[in-house]
């Protein structure tokens, strides 16, 4: 069946925002070939006029007349949203999913008496700037092409990986998904210090931001494991050990990887 559109995104939030900036900036598809929607006007207007794609708040318009749905709605919003267009939902579709905790069997079983073909994904937030990252699986139905497809376009605001074992998604979620939320906290932290110790703000905030992104981009881009490179700053009975001293006293380590297994039990919650 031809369709309108090559590309449905259903519901315009953040996340959409994102994943629709890196498909246009690295002309995936062209903006004629997306459509987004939204029932508030504020988020259609945003999509319409950054992007020049068109918007609806017709769900079932949108279903209808794209061939990939990128369902971008809340996981409690779910639900209602799939019994508004299951009538409408064709085989030849393809469902990419970036709700959090939302199983793909979840998502086959909203439209019974067919195959839909489903892939999951989590992005993050950094694919507004291209540095994004996300991890995708397939459900039951997907073929490998669907895959495929999917990794496009969110390799085209990061990088992605695939994932065999859905239950594995829990884990995608708490590290890359919530991941720059606990970086921003971090970062925070270290500004904080640095107005403690005389900085001015605008100081303290540019050395931290800066800091961080020159640590992050030595890591990728040589190579070297983090615990590597971290030996390399800490000289004996310096400055760096004072302070990863004080670090594990407080249990600094143990705290972020319980905190980080706490949004992994979150999202398995999510998805029962």
């Amino acid at each position: 069946m031809t369709t309108q559109y090559e590309i449905g995104v259903l519901g315009a939030g953040n996340a959409a925002e994102g994943i629709v900036h890196g498909i246009l900036r690295n002309s995936v598809l062209f903006d004629d070939r997306m459509i987004a929607s939204d029932p508030h006007e504020t988020r259609r207007k945003v999509f319409a006029d950054r992007f020049h794609i068109a918007v609806t708040d017709d769900n079932r318009r949108l279903v209808e007349n794209s061939y990939i749905v990128i369902l971008a709605v809340k996981p409690q919003q779910f639900a209602s949203v799939c019994d508004g267009v299951a009538d409408l939902m064709r085989e030849d579709h393809l469902i990419v999913s970036i709700m959090a905790g939302v199983s793909t069997k979840t998502i086959e079983a909203a439209f019974p008496d067919r195959h839909v073909r489903v892939v999951r994904a989590m992005p993050n937030l950094p694919i507004h700037v291209g540095a994004g990252m996300a991890g995708v699986c397939k459900g039951t139905y997907a073929q490998d092409v669907d895959l495929l497809r999917a990794q496009r376009i969110f390799e085209a605001g990061g990088r992605c990986i695939v994932i065999e074992d859905e239950t594995q998604m829990d884990a995608v979620t708490a590290i890359s998904g919530s991941g720059p939320a606990y970086f921003y906290y971090f970062v925070e932290a270290l500004t904080e210090a640095g107005t403690k110790a005389g900085l001015t703000q605008a100081q303290a905030d540019i050395l931290a931001k800066q800091t961080c992104l020159g640590a992050a981009r030595m890591m990728i881009e040589s190579g070297e494991l983090p615990s590597e490179l971290r030996k390399k700053v800490t000289s004996p009975g310096g400055t760096t050990q004072a302070a990863l001293e004080a670090m594990r006293e407080a249990n600094v380590f143990d705290k972020i990887v319980e905190s980080v297994l706490a949004a992994w039990r979150r999202s398995q919650e999510l998805g029962r």
